[in-house]
């Protein structure tokens, strides 16, 4: 695994690609990626070690991915057992549009779960982010049944094929 800093010094852990820098996302364009897609494939491991793959709405605070999931769900009763995950976003339709980022870790639980609104510094950014880019609102509304995962990479690769040309 090797890493890079972005231009605040921050540093992101980054994946060996076999096609190396010539495609992988720069720190400002993976942030900007990030902000702009709407929906992930959250991966959880379950007792047998089969994967479930799921789709989640999140956002990227530069730093951390902010997933809100159902808590009565399976996602979140395998993430109890094992908080390991893998988290694919992408975008793109022919091949030389395809891009996309997987990051990997550990989720951590934020919050109270469920979420009700509960007083949570932690979360006035992330909440902030979501409620703007998913209801177009400036507070989080809460519903009783969500409940924050948070994932500071420990991995990340990243892909952007439109930097292929022809």
């Amino acid at each position: 695994m090797s890493g890079t800093q972005d231009t605040a010094g921050t540093h992101r852990a980054t994946a060996a690609q076999r096609r190396g820098r010539r495609i992988m996302m720069t720190p400002p364009e993976l942030d900007a990626f990030l902000a702009e897609q709407r929906t992930c494939r959250l991966a959880t491991v379950g007792r047998d070690g089969a994967p479930h793959v799921g789709a989640l709405w999140f956002v990227w605070d530069g730093t951390a991915l902010w997933l809100y999931s159902i808590t009565r769900s399976k996602r979140w009763a395998q993430l109890r057992r094992d908080p390991r995950i893998s988290v694919l976003v992408d975008d793109g339709h022919d091949y030389g549009e395809l891009r996309g980022a997987e990051l990997t870790g550990r989720a951590t639980c934020v919050g109270e779960a469920p979420r009700t609104g509960e007083p949570c510094p932690e979360l006035a950014a992330p909440e902030r982010l979501f409620a703007t880019k998913y209801f177009g609102l400036t507070e989080m509304p809460h519903d009783g049944r969500h409940a924050w995962l948070q994932l500071t990479p420990e991995s990340v690769v990243s892909w952007d094929f439109r930097k292929l040309g022809g």
